[in-house]
């Protein structure tokens, strides 16, 4: 830029719009690779703290693309269903016969498909080579390495057939599940067997989830908006240092436009060596991809992917995000020839905006205190009210901690000299170390609510006395009493087994109607009818109405003999199967008793010859086996026998499987990395602190000069850090749990741990004491007196 004559304007000299923006960029990315020691020192934490926050950002992003990656694979493989295939499939040679079938290790699902080809061009499913003969198995590289390890030895007498290959990735949901093809010769006359001429439809998916939804949203705030605080944190680090250097380009003429594009284009070039340092980040974690799992699902490293369009919005969101950041940084900072001139005294913050973002988030919340049962609807718009509500809560939390540490700390007067010297540079400016704690603040008061929640949800286990510990129950196809009782001889057999009951079973609807009009045909000869009931005298051909003592279903009074029943099968088509069935007169009433496993079965009870059991639709054979307390293997004995009797029997624990792995997972996981951020965001203050002790190295050799004691100095430092997290924690809390209590009220349960705050409250003082002692090495070196030289 060249002077004019005397009384005229500077006239710009070189290039102008873009070829001036490059040019300024250019010079910016120049002085931050070129700089000297100090500026790659700031270039390159600033590649580390937004190559951190690229990479969490990067693993966000790759959600959508693994959960339709696991989608795809399993629809692949899916059976398809009669409505996706021919109505009559005839055998061909492209044709083959399969069964998806399901058994139990260790209260873990070992899913698989029994499968028959009629000819040599049968299908053949995704990752398998060839079609497994009958006695012959294709096994999972998961389930593979389980049936050669230890723990896996009760499981082998299962799978007696002789491995034939190995399924691939792309015939698995993830690389830890436990599946398998087993070639069956049995599928012929199986009538729950399907004959498909392709692989392929749509999978089972589980119904939508509400609470996965508001858990959703609250995570992401959690994990993301502590990453952003990060990347603003980081792009600011050696402020003092830059902003001398763009004096001194003031000085040499820049104007003021200028030193603007060159200080973003400085940022610039340290948030695209960020990009790079995430990239590869993210590259080296997503190796590790396979030993993380979530509510037993697992993902294989190709699936951590962000897709195209959100890797694009992360590529340039940041860059934009740094040179925004940067820009805001300077726009209270007056840049002269002769030095930096900071905005005098600060205008307070006001309280306004910022009580608007968390009072919008309660308004969302509030219509749904009323309604309980909101969120176990299913997903609606009163779901998606509701995850918005809570995520602008917590991000209505954290713009309340700048006007609260602002607050507070003007208030705050006398005490030692330390206290004083840290009061005091909170007052001049509390707004680095605010904007450093509210990341913590965010992190740590989603995790309360999540915590909270989640223990308020949970169902606790079992306790050993519960008969669900010993007690199993499994189904299978429908058996003549000679063959039910020789399947209920081979449990009894069964080591660890301590009673058994075996009966083929239909529930039946009244044709008069009226209310509680289903009950339970339950057929079988006179020993296993003995077994439910009182029966008295019992022979061929008799029936009974099993009442229940003393209990709440008066069988007896809504099914009495002559009661007109109709089963009708389950697939409701044009060629549906419709049994209709009259209790007989001749039927007694008889008092039930407990079976195998101590419960009563109350309904009809029929001796073969008294109801034809080949026309009931969809009958089964149900079982219910009693195993030795305390002895799990004998659980797992049952399943081998049942598995020898048909490998399509499944046995289950009598009333479910009462267990919260993936709540303990997920607790886990959360504890985990809101630690992980809290260590995050301690890097980030101590960096930021380091460079306000170098910026204030002539004060602290002057104050060591003067005479007050090193640990004085210590000491304020340690209270200039505590303070500010002490108010984000407390401010944490305080909307943690609050939003913890409304999300529990949302679903209609109890608030059961009001200490989730603890363990990350007592994380937040850990970060406090680790920032201070990692910042005390550095602080001795510049309390030298050497400090105090200038040139």
């Amino acid at each position: 830029m060249s002077i004019g004559p005397t009384g005229t304007t500077p006239r710009p000299v070189g290039p102008t719009g873009v070829a001036a923006w490059l040019r300024d960029l250019t010079t910016g990315a120049r002085f931050a690779l070129t700089g000297g020691r100090d500026s790659w020192l700031r270039t390159a934490l600033t590649a580390v703290g937004v190559g951190l926050g690229v990479t969490l950002l990067l693993i966000a992003a790759s959600v959508p693309e693994m959960l339709s990656q696991r989608s795809q694979r399993e629809s692949a493989r899916a059976v398809p269903q009669p409505a996706e295939t021919p109505a009559r499939l005839d055998p061909t040679p492209g044709t083959l016969l399969v069964r998806a079938v399901e058994t139990d290790f260790r209260d873990k699902p070992v899913r698989g498909t029994l499968v028959r080809a009629d000819g040599p061009e049968a299908p053949v499913p995704p990752g398998v080579d060839r079609l497994p003969g009958p006695g012959e198995m294709v096994l999972s590289p998961a389930l593979e390495r389980l049936l050669k390890s230890g723990e896996g030895e009760p499981l082998r007498d299962r799978f007696p057939h002789k491995r034939v290959g190995t399924i691939s990735d792309a015939g698995l949901v993830g690389p830890g599940e436990l599946y398998y093809y087993i070639g069956s010769d049995r599928l012929a006359t199986d009538p729950h067997a399907s004959r498909v001429d392709h692989f392929g439809g749509d999978a089972d998916q589980p119904p939508p989830d509400a609470v996965a939804l508001v858990l959703g949203a609250l995570g992401c705030v959690v994990l993301l908006m502590p990453v952003a605080v990060f990347i603003a944190t980081a792009v600011r680090f050696g402020g003092g240092q830059r902003d001398r250097r763009l004096a001194a380009l003031r000085l040499v003429g820049a104007d003021i436009r200028t030193i603007r594009r060159i200080a973003a284009g400085e940022a610039l070039c340290g948030a695209l060596a960020g990009m790079a340092v995430g990239a590869g980040l993210f590259l080296f974690v997503r190796r590790f991809a396979t030993g993380v799992t979530i509510r037993e699902a697992d993902v294989f490293p190709a699936d951590l992917a962000p897709s195209a369009p959100l890797a694009a919005l992360v590529a340039l969101a940041v860059p934009a995000a740094a040179v925004v950041v940067t820009l805001f940084a300077l726009r209270r900072v007056a840049v002269e020839p002769l030095g930096v001139t900071r905005g005098g005294a600060s205008r307070r913050r006001r309280l306004w905006w910022r009580l608007l973002v968390p009072a919008v988030g309660v308004a969302l919340l509030v219509p749904g205190l009323s309604d309980a049962n909101v969120m176990t609807y299913g997903i609606s718009a009163g779901t998606y009210r509701i995850a918005l509500g809570a995520a602008l809560v917590l991000v209505g939390v954290t713009a309340l901690l700048p006007w609260l540490v602002e607050r507070c700390v003007a208030r705050l007067r006398g005490g030692p000299v330390a206290w004083q010297l840290a009061v005091r540079r909170l007052q001049l400016n509390s707004g680095p170390a605010a904007r450093a704690v509210s990341g913590i603040t965010v992190a740590v008061a989603g995790a309360i609510a999540i915590q909270m929640f989640l223990a308020g949800t949970r169902s606790g286990p079992p306790k050993p006395e519960e008969p669900s510990h010993s007690a199993l129950h499994g189904s299978f196809r429908p058996g003549t009493a000679a063959e039910v009782r020789g399947w209920v001889d081979r449990f009894k057999a069964t080591e660890g087994v301590t009673g058994a009951t075996g009966y083929v079973e239909r529930y039946a609807d009244k044709d008069a109607g009226g209310p509680f009009p289903v009950t339970t045909v339950m057929t079988g000869d006179c020993a296993t009818l003995r077994e439910l009931a009182e029966l008295g005298p019992c022979r061929e051909g008799d029936t009974f109405v099993a009442q229940e003592p003393d209990g709440d279903v008066d069988t007896a009074g809504r099914f009495p003999p002559g009661t007109k029943l109709t089963m009708k099968e389950y697939d409701e088509g044009p060629s549906a199967r419709t049994y209709h069935w009259t209790v007989p007169t001749s039927a007694r009433v008889v008092p039930t008793r407990p079976d195998a496993i101590g419960e009563h079965r109350y309904g009809v009870l029929a001796t073969p010859s008294a109801v034809d059991v080949s026309k009931m639709p969809d009958a089964e054979t149900t079982f219910a086996v009693k195993v030795r307390p305390g002895d799990p293997d004998a659980i797992e004995r049952v399943r081998n026998t049942a598995a020898a009797i048909d490998p399509s029997v499944r046995i289950r624990r009598a009333g479910g499987v009462v267990k919260d792995d993936h709540y303990a997972a997920v607790r886990q996981g959360l504890l985990i990395g809101a630690v992980l951020l809290l260590a995050l965001i301690g890097a980030s203050m101590l960096v930021g602190t380091l460079e306000q002790l170098r910026e204030r190295r002539r004060l602290l050799s002057a104050l060591v000069a003067s005479g007050v004691p090193r640990s004085t100095v210590g000491w304020s430092v340690l209270w200039q850090t505590a303070i500010p997290v002490a108010l984000g924690l407390a401010l944490a809390v305080a909307g943690g749990l609050g939003l913890g209590w409304a999300t529990l009220t949302l679903v209609g349960r109890p608030v059961t741990d009001w200490t989730a705050f603890l363990p990350l409250v007592g994380a937040g003082a850990g970060v406090i004491v680790l920032v201070t002692l990692a910042g005390l090495p550095p602080l001795r070196r510049l309390m030298r007196p050497d400090g105090l030289h200038t040139e």
